[in-house]
């Protein structure tokens, strides 16, 4: 009896040898042929593999049927993958006797679960046609909006009191209008939508949402209202609060800012619209920047000589402009020191702070040349108020 036992054994184990054996061939020839026949597919496109049109309308492209039947083939070697595990371990079980009554059962282990799904897919099918003709008919929708936003966006067409720069935000949230529309419409086709625990589920995540989207809420809705307000756009030179530098982004949640250290800032919008902004480049290309250094010197010194003085330096530094011709104004009379201010144009409203700077060498020599200190005197009284000096 413990002979046939043995020989019994050693044959359920030859027999499972010999299966695991082919299950790995078989395993390797899926690694082979699968890959090959996607990459066949893949060759195939824009070839016979061609983009479905109505007329010059395109339904559906040939990068997107070419996905679709490589992504087929991966699922069929996905299942087929399952598959041969399936019939392997329903296979190896009946080779014992301990394990041959499991084998037999595996088939409803697998079946029946199998038998309610597709049942239920079945009486699914009429709702999930609903919903995928929905979401055709969104999909194109949506790209006639794209087409007309992106018209205007090209100067193509023009409505008046509409930007070209509005385009694009209006296009997002023209966009997410419909999405959310969509949604409401086929959330009740939904499986289970009905059911409590999905619609706990959802009251949830909305919840959740809304206690940890505050500050993104907030900076959406700053974003919108700046892009209509218009205070600035990509590339201006700015100041917002402290920062000063050229507008490298804008979007709905962040404006980043590269200052004149080549340091990249990102500002909050809802911080955007909370400061005040000041665009040095708005106005600058037609009308001028102004420049206005200013600098005090004392009652000695003849005002129409410093007036002579900073012109000459403003029309000595490359980047003023001669046309309008640069103005001085006279701020302030202090009780030691009178107050100028040059105020000259300049066009390059990204570089200010290079012409700031050229012009203030140029004054610094100026008034070198003409031998006139740049100083602000200021009054000091002894205790014997007998005697004051001038520094």
């Amino acid at each position: 009896m413990e002979k046939i036992l043995q020989s019994e054994i050693s044959y359920s184990l030859l027999n499972t040898a010999i299966a695991t054996v082919i299950l790995l061939l078989t395993f390797g020839l899926f690694r082979i042929f699968f890959p090959w026949l996607i990459r066949q597919v893949e060759r195939l496109h824009g070839t016979r593999i061609r983009s479905l049109k109505f007329h010059n309308f395109e339904i559906i492209s040939s990068h997107s049927i070419t996905s679709g039947l490589c992504g087929v083939l991966k699922v069929l070697h996905l299942f087929g993958t399952l598959f041969l595990l399936y019939f392997y371990l329903t296979l190896v079980l009946s080779f014992f006797p301990e394990t041959q009554e499991l084998s037999q059962n595996m088939i409803h282990y697998i079946l029946d679960p199998l038998k309610e799904v597709g049942s239920t897919f079945l009486a699914y099918i009429p709702k999930a046609i609903y919903i995928c003709v929905i979401f055709l008919v969104i999909r194109y929708v949506l790209k006639v909006i794209r087409m007309f936003f992106d018209r205007i966006e090209k100067g193509f067409l023009k409505i008046e009191g509409f930007h070209s720069d509005w385009a694009r935000p209006t296009y997002n949230l023209v966009r997410i209008l419909v999405f959310a529309f969509t949604l409401i419409i086929i959330f009740p086709h939904l499986p289970g939508s009905s059911s409590p625990a999905f619609q706990g589920i959802s009251v949830f995540l909305g919840l959740l949402i809304s206690l940890g989207s505050g500050s993104a809420v907030s900076n959406l809705v700053s974003g919108i209202v700046i892009t209509y307000m218009r205070p600035f756009q990509v590339g201006d030179r700015v100041k917002v609060g402290e920062t000063i530098g050229d507008v490298l982004e804008k979007n709905l949640l962040v404006t980043r800012v590269r200052t004149i250290k080549n340091i990249e800032v990102t500002i909050p919008n809802s911080m955007v619209l909370n400061s005040h902004v000041m665009n040095y480049s708005a106005e600058a290309e037609e009308k001028g920047l102004i420049l206005n250094p200013r600098l005090s010197l004392g009652y000695e010194v003849d005002w129409r000589q410093i007036h002579s003085l900073l012109l000459k330096a403003a029309d000595r530094t490359e980047g003023v402009l001669k046309d309008p011709k640069p103005f001085i104004f006279q701020t302030a009379l202090n009780s030691y020191t009178v107050e100028y201010e040059l105020n000259a144009y300049t066009r390059l409203a990204n570089e200010f702070d290079n012409v700031y700077s050229d012009l203030f060498q140029n004054i610094h020599d100026i008034f070198n040349e003409a031998q006139v200190e740049i100083m602000s005197p200021a009054i000091v009284a002894l205790r014997d108020g007998n005697q004051t000096k001038f520094f």
